[in-house]
């Protein structure tokens, strides 16, 4: 699907190529690096990164490895895992923006697992994170959920791999949840989802310690009637957090308004209104008009 925003292209040390989405803000008051969740392009994002930019923050909406701009897709013979994304795609990505941007230190965003890979880049580059904001995203670790998706988790953790294994990949769109993914993606995922912890293959630095040592302000946007990612989810991602100032809210569900994990996309507004408010409280940063929000 194209769009007609402005783009930044990004190129990866090991050739990968993509391209950020940028939504400019006149004189921006901070700047956003946001992370699709599993499966979605950065432009079923732009609506949410508009909404931010008309208030005054510039938003960089990530690509993912093997969707929309990359120039690779997941096969038997085209593999990578969070390695790849976090020390490659990511690093790559955030040097972009600060050439973009001017700013070394960044708002670090994301949705669904975007939210998970944004807490491990700030653990990782703690020096380039100014704030998190993590919106309907939690840890996939299967304790933390109710008794059917427990069974649902356990059936998954061992399943995908599986599915992915014999396909040369994990073909989401066949199977109702993501999009097409790398085998090491899913491996990485669902070993998140098995141990509670994230441990990457490959990345030799303590990615939970650096989450505990991370001291940020902190955001934890849940839906109200979000299934995939309970309150459990939420709070045992924010829990890794324990050097941050951590604030959570809960988006209600209205009449026109589902409030589960995706419908927030296509009215990002209410999502929008709470970011401001805790902006203007935490981050000091100023907003001229009344923010209303519809929370608990």
């Amino acid at each position: 699907m194209p769009h007609d925003q402005p783009v930044v292209a990004v190129r990866a040390d090991d050739g990968h190529r993509f391209e950020l989405i940028h939504l400019p803000a006149k004189a921006p008051r901070q700047a956003m690096f946001f992370l699709p969740g599993m499966g979605l392009s950065a432009r079923h994002y732009i609506g949410f990164g508009q909404s931010l930019a008309e208030c005054g923050i510039e938003v960089f909406i990530h690509e993912w490895r093997g969707i929309g701009s990359s120039n690779v897709r997941a096969a038997r013979h085209c593999n990578w895992g969070y390695r790849e994304l976090l020390s490659l795609d990511l690093a790559a990505a955030l040097e972009a923006v600060r050439e973009q941007s001017g700013h070394d230190r960044l708002m670090i965003g994301g949705h669904s697992l975007g939210s998970q890979f944004a807490c491990m880049l700030a653990a990782l580059q703690a020096e380039r994170c100014s704030a998190l904001a993590l919106i309907a995203g939690g840890s996939p670790y299967w304790r933390v959920f109710g008794f059917r998706m427990k069974l649902v988790m356990i059936a998954v953790m061992f399943g995908f791999p599986l599915i992915a294994n014999i396909r040369g990949h994990y073909p989401g769109k066949s199977l109702g949840f993501a999009g097409r993914e790398a085998r090491g993606v899913i491996s990485d995922w669902t070993r998140s989802a098995r141990t509670g912890e994230y441990r990457p293959r490959g990345i030799k630095r303590d990615v939970e310690a650096g989450m505990r040592k991370l001291a940020v302000p902190a955001i934890g946007i849940n839906m109200a009637r979000d299934w995939f990612v309970p309150d459990a989810s939420l709070h045992w991602l924010t829990g890794k957090l324990s050097g941050c100032e951590v604030a959570h809210r809960i988006i209600k569900a209205g009449d026109e308004f589902p409030a589960d994990h995706y419908a927030w996309m296509k009215r990002p507004e209410p999502t929008v209104a709470v970011l401001r408010e805790w902006m203007e409280e935490h981050l000091s940063i100023p907003f001229d008009d009344g923010v209303s929000t519809d929370i608990i």
